[in-house]
């Protein structure tokens, strides 16, 4: 799969509207047929930075990703409400879902 996250630093006055504002993007992009997961957290330590963590099944998922009519209109639109350009970390790996964390297993006893 192709793993993706990425950071956003989001000008003040629009970080806590960015949900809304990323919204139809994010729809958008979950709803394609080669999107694992497409998913937004926001900073603890900072409000205006939000993380965006997404996978897609394969190099043609993700190609068809950057390709779509979607991706063209936020890269138009969405730098607007950015203070920097993004950072990414993009790379390809093995499976198709999130493995378990081991050492903070949970029992079935609780």
């Amino acid at each position: 799969m192709i793993f993706i996250a990425a950071k956003f630093q989001i000008k003040p006055e629009h970080a806590d509207a960015w949900p809304e504002i990323s919204r139809e993007f994010t729809q958008a992009c979950r709803a394609e047929e080669g999107c694992l997961w497409f998913d937004w957290s926001r900073s603890l330590d900072d409000p205006t930075e939000y993380v965006l963590v997404e996978a897609f099944r394969d190099d043609a998922a993700g190609g068809a990703h950057v390709k779509s009519a979607h991706f063209a209109k936020a890269t138009s639109q969405l730098p607007s409400y950015l203070v920097s350009t993004p950072k990414i970390i993009n790379c390809s790996i093995e499976g198709t879902g999130w493995s378990e964390l081991g050492e903070m297993a949970v029992s079935a006893a609780g």
